[in-house]
């Protein structure tokens, strides 16, 4: 029984179990509201911008001789600051296209290996956060030697040693594919793949268009696209091909028509582990190339490379997405 009292007017009721708990949660409802309309402020302080950001890069096997280091690309890189409760690091070779990628920096400390082959300088990027969010950065150039040579048969397979012209292979199922950035281990489970010939009505640029690996005389290397009927890719922040418009969905754009980068093969920075994957990859110069598919990163993972089958995996358009193209030889 509950005694209500309406307009100072006392009045009994007897009320059934399901309407007794209706009405203690309505009570107990306006009473969290009222206390959360409470008058109560938090504050977070004084917001101080994380200062006196220290970037410290030890070249593994710098010497007076040898500062660029012993050949093997590595650097241990660790950054202090005042006032900073966490740290992004990204990096980019001086001269180089497309935007730094940031990463979280666990600790403030991380090893790094550069590869491009030969003598290079690279900037060091680095955003440090404080309390509410507020930032600030510093940047540090470093010149690093990588001798890192490729395994000749995957550099054979992809070139002829000399010229060799690959395209999609819409014949197979699986010929292209979307997975987990952060596998360790390749698997056919993936989030989507496509079927045979499934980009032809919406996308047959993606067929269409030819990627022709080139081994110069003096063992540098160039590709040539050709893209007749446009570049296969998405636009704005989400590629990084020549030309293309800054927005717009998926599917093929005639602003790209082809062009040539060189290129370099370099050790994979992919998480995918030697069990599935030659663990070389190619490593465009610039945007006037892509594999494929118009892709943010210019690092293309080199899964399996055979006279007739070369399979890649690159960093998709969105933030750990994994993109798997399989080509084979043009006719």
């Amino acid at each position: 029984m509950i005694i209500l009292v309406i307009h100072n007017k006392l009045k009994i009721k007897i009320l059934d179990m399901k309407k007794y708990k209706y009405i203690i949660g309505l009570f107990l409802t306006i009473a969290l509201l009222y206390v959360s309309c409470g008058e109560d402020t938090y504050e977070f302080g004084d917001l101080n911008a994380p200062s006196n950001i220290v970037i410290n890069t030890e070249i593994v096997g710098a010497s007076n001789d040898s500062p660029e280091g012993d050949g093997s690309g590595e650097v241990l890189i660790s950054v202090t600051a005042d006032n900073a409760f966490t740290y992004h690091i990204g990096y980019s070779k001086i001269d180089d296209f497309g935007n730094v990628s940031l990463a979280v920096l666990p600790g403030g400390m991380v090893s790094k290996k550069f590869t491009d082959p030969g003598i290079s300088t690279y900037r060091i990027t680095v955003v440090a956060y404080g309390k509410g969010g507020v930032s600030s950065n510093l940047t540090k150039d470093i010149t690093i030697r990588s001798d890192y040579v490729p395994n000749p048969e995957v550099v054979t397979a992809i070139t002829n040693d000399s010229s060799k012209t690959w395209v999609v292979n819409k014949d197979v199922p699986a010929h292209f594919g979307v997975d987990d950035w952060t596998k360790t281990e390749y698997t056919s489970s993936w989030w989507w793949s496509a079927g045979i010939e499934e980009k032809a009505d919406c996308c047959n640029c993606f067929y269409t268009a030819t990627f022709t690996f080139v081994k110069n005389a003096n063992d540098t290397y160039t590709l040539t696209v050709d893209a007749p009927d446009g570049a296969f890719t998405k636009t704005g922040a989400l590629a990084n091909v020549a030309g293309i418009p800054a927005t717009g969905d998926e599917g093929c754009y005639s602003e790209y028509t082809g062009g040539s980068s060189p290129f370099n093969f370099v050790p994979s920075a992919s998480p995918i582990s030697e069990a599935t994957s030659t663990k070389v990859a190619i490593k465009l110069a610039d945007n006037n190339t892509f594999i494929g598919y118009g892709a943010v990163q210019s690092e293309y993972e080199v899964l399996q490379a055979t006279s007739d089958k070369l399979y890649l995996r690159v960093q998709g358009t969105e933030t750990g997405n994994a993109w798997y193209i399989v080509l084979k030889p043009a006719e």
